[in-house]
């Protein structure tokens, strides 16, 4: 092998550690605390970033630390969108919705944002339509919630002082503080709920969809008209709930 060969397969490998390393992060790093973390020298990793940046891999902020660009979050969604991950997806999520008797879905955080990632609808003529790809706010959405409530303390502070808080429906919290209480204690039990608080008329929950190391990276949420069902009957299907979301982050694991 040559000195240029090794050299190439050294780059990609050292774009792919960056990747990673981003994509993987609990805060966004600066360049020089990647640099520090991967053991790749400064001007090296400064080439590197400029050129992930110039290609919407990653997205560096007003101060200076590094974040996941487009194309990186179009990479996560493309391994879950596989063929294989799909119809066991799709299964596991059929057989939850016909055990409420509700639609179930999955979530996907996106800022300030959950993208309505996937679902399957109910086989009620009286239904809520959100079509795939929606984006909901997180402030006031079962899965919203149970996002922000997995952040760290700090940083969750900093997006809700920031967050519009807008009164979508009937019981939106538009007051931080209400909203940061909630976000304790759904901390607490890692539950999001939603009564009536993004659409009049609608309850919903959430439970956490984790990866190889615990942490929440996507949320399985069910929701229904209240005149079907109140939240507390909702509630009744937590434990299979939970157990559909443990099977969904084990698909995660054997991509």
């Amino acid at each position: 092998m040559t000195a240029q060969r090794r050299e190439k397969g050294s780059s990609i490998t050292r774009v792919l550690e960056i990747i990673e390393a981003i994509s993987r992060a609990e805060r966004p790093m600066s360049p020089a605390e990647l640099a520090f973390l991967l053991d790749i020298p400064k001007p090296s990793i400064h080439r590197l970033l400029q050129q992930l940046e110039a290609d919407n891999y990653i997205q560096i902020n007003m101060r200076g630390l590094l974040l996941p660009g487009d194309r990186m979050h179009n990479i996560a969604l493309g391994v879950l969108h596989s063929s294989r991950f799909k119809a066991l997806r799709q299964a596991i999520l059929k057989n939850l919705a016909e055990t409420i008797g509700e639609t179930c879905g999955i979530s996907i955080p996106d800022g300030t944002d959950m993208i309505y990632y996937d679902r399957v609808q109910t086989n009620w003529p009286l239904r809520i339509h959100l079509p795939v790809g929606s984006h909901t706010p997180v402030w006031c959405t079962a899965s919203g919630k149970l996002y922000l409530s997995s952040l760290p303390k700090e940083r969750r502070h900093r997006i809700v002082s920031k967050l519009s808080l807008d009164k979508l429906a009937r019981n939106t919290l538009t007051e931080p503080g209400l909203l940061e209480s909630e976000l304790l204690k759904i901390e607490a039990n890692e539950l999001g709920t939603d009564n009536e608080e993004f659409v009049d008329g609608m309850v919903a929950c959430a439970v956490p969809i984790k990866d190889q190391d615990g942490k929440l990276f996507a949320c399985l949420f069910t929701h229904a008209p209240v005149i079907r069902k109140s939240l507390d009957e909702l509630l009744e299907y937590e434990s299979v709930l939970r157990q559909a979301a443990i099977e969904l982050g084990e698909l995660l694991k054997e991509q």
